[in-house]
C-alpha cells in the first residue's frame, strides 16, 4: 500500500492519486487542502479564492483516503487574495513553510503506523520529502521521489547567466533566492530516494550533475481532452499566447523581443501571474499587451483554442504541461529543448523546437506561420492528433508499474 504526499495537489498529483486509488494501492493521501466544490461555503468566499480552491478538489475515491493539514496553507492563500506576500522561504506563510509542515506531519504518521495498515511505499515530491524519507528508511518503507523540475545546480547556473544577460529581469528569478540550506535539503532528499520519477528527458539529463544513487524513470504527463473538436481557422494577425508565471525562468524577455521584431503581424496574450512586482520591463509588457493574470482551467484551455500558437520559451523546466494542453486544443507550440518539447513535438510538424535565449529563432518560426497559413492549419491538426496519443491514462498506468516494481524489490 502507498502513502502519497504533496502540499498543493496539482494535476499530475491528482492523476497519481487516481492511479493508485483505481488499483486499490492508495492507503493514504496527505495534502494541505481538500476542497469540496459542493460545500455551501462557496457562496460566501471571494471569487478569486473560490477559483484557487477549485484546483484543490479531488475525486471521491481519493477524498476518502485523504489527510489534510490545512491551516497554514489556507492562511497563505488568503494572504495572496488580500495582497500579503510572505518572505521567500523563511516566511511563516511561504510555500516552503507549508511544505515543511506537511513533511513533518507525514513523518510523524509513518513513525506511528503499524501493520496491517503499514505503508509499503511512500511517494513524495521535491521540497516536501526529507523528514518522511528519513523515517521511512528507518522503518524499511520503500521511497519514490518525484522531481517535477530540473536539478537545482543546473538551474542555478542558468539563472546566474541570466543575471548577466538580462539584469533588469533578475527580480523575477525567484530561484536565485533559495538558501544553501534549502538546496542541501534537495540533495539529501535525492540521497534517501530508492527511485526517482521525472517527466522529461531534459530533467533526467540535469540529474547527471547530481550524486543520485537511485534509478531514474521518465514518466511523461498526459494531455486533457479537447474542449471542442473544432479547430480555430486562422485569419488576420497571428494570435500568439504565452501561459505560465511571467518571469525570466520561462524565457519571457526573449518572447517579447521576438514579438517586437514581428511588428503588427502578431497579437500577443500573456496569461499568468507576475513573478515579481518590481521588474520594469515586465510592468511595461503587461501594460502593452493583453494580460490575463489568472483564469479557471477551462478558461485557460479556451484561450489556447482561440489562439494560433503557444510560445513557451522556458530556460529551465521539468515538463511544461501547458505544451500538451495547448496541443490538445489544436494549438501548435514553439518551445525549447529545456522542456518536454523534444520528447513530444516533431519539429516542424506539430510544433517547433528552438534554442533557449533565441528571440530571432522564435521570430523566424512566427514569421513562417504568418506567411503560410495552410501550413499552420496542418500543424494545428497534427498537434491535436499528437496530444490524443499522450493520454493521462498512459501516465497512470506507468506510475502503477513503477510503484509495483519498487515494492516488489
Amino acid at each position: 500500500m502507498i502513502l502519497l504526499s504533496h502540499p498543493t495537489g496539482n494535476e499530475n498529483v491528482r492523476q497519481a492519486a487516481r492511479a493508485f486509488s483505481d488499483e486499490g494501492m492508495l492507503a493514504e493521501f496527505w495534502t494541505t487542502l481538500s476542497w469540496n466544490p459542493n460545500t455551501p461555503l462557496r457562496h460566501i468566499l471571494p471569487r478569486s479564492l473560490r477559483e484557487l480552491l477549485q484546483r484543490r478538489s479531488f475525486p471521491d475515491s481519493v477524498r476518502t483516503r485523504m489527510h489534510s493539514v490545512p491551516s497554514r496553507e489556507m492562511m497563505r492563500l488568503l494572504g495572496g487574495v488580500i495582497g500579503f506576500s510572505s518572505r521567500h522561504e523563511t516566511g511563516a506563510l511561504s510555500i516552503d513553510a507549508v511544505s515543511r509542515e506537511l513533511d513533518r506531519k507525514v513523518a510523524e504518521r509513518l513513525g506511528k503506523i503499524e501493520p496491517p495498515q503499514a505503508a509499503k511505499l511512500i511517494y513524495a515530491y521535491e521540497d516536501a520529502a526529507l523528514e518522511s524519507f528519513r523515517v521511512a528508511a528507518q522503518r524499511g518503507i520503500a521511497r519514490i521521489y518525484d522531481l517535477p523540475i530540473g536539478y537545482w545546480r543546473v538551474g542555478q547556473r542558468i539563472f546566474a547567466d541570466e543575471r548577466e544577460r538580462e539584469p533588469e529581469w533578475t527580480p523575477t528569478l525567484t530561484g536565485t533566492r533559495d538558501s544553501a540550506e534549502k538546496l542541501a535539503r534537495k540533495d539529501e532528499e535525492l540521497q534517501h530516494a530508492q527511485r526517482v520519477i521525472v517527466a522529461s528527458t531534459f530533467t533526467k539529463e540535469t540529474l547527471a550533475e547530481a550524486s543520485c544513487p537511485a534509478n531514474i524513470d521518465i514518466v511523461p504527463y498526459g494531455s486533457p481532452p479537447p474542449i471542442s473538436r473544432e479547430i480555430r481557422k486562422s485569419s488576420g494577425p497571428l494570435k500568439v499566447l504565452f501561459v505560465g508565471s511571467l518571469g525570466q525562468r520561462k524565457g519571457l524577455s526573449y518572447l517579447l523581443q521576438a514579438i517586437e521584431m514581428m511588428k503588427e503581424s502578431v497579437d500577443l496574450t500573456l496569461l499568468g501571474r507576475k513573478a515579481a512586482s518590481n521588474c520594469r520591463p515586465l510592468e511595461t509588457a503587461v501594460r502593452k499587451y493583453r494580460w490575463l493574470p489568472s483564469l479557471p482551467h477551462a478558461g485557460v484551455l479556451r484561450e489556447m483554442q482561440n489562439h494560433d500558437v503557444l510560445v513557451f520559451p522556458s530556460l529551465f523546466e521539468g515538463f511544461g504541461l501547458v505544451i500538451l494542453e495547448a496541443m490538445a486544443q489544436g494549438t501548435p507550440v514553439i518551445t525549447t529543448a529545456h522542456t518536454c518539447g523534444p520528447d513530444i513535438i516533431e519539429d516542424g510538424s506539430d510544433g517547433f523546437i528552438v534554442p533557449i535565449r533565441a528571440a530571432e529563432a522564435i521570430a523566424e518560426k512566427l514569421e513562417l506561420l504568418v506567411r503560410d497559413r495552410d501550413r499552420l492549419e496542418t500543424m494545428k491538426q497534427a498537434a491535436q492528433r499528437k496530444a490524443e496519443a499522450c493520454r493521462w491514462e498512459i501516465y497512470r498506468r506507468r506510475l502503477v508499474e513503477v510503484a509495483r516494481e519498487v515494492m516488489a524489490s
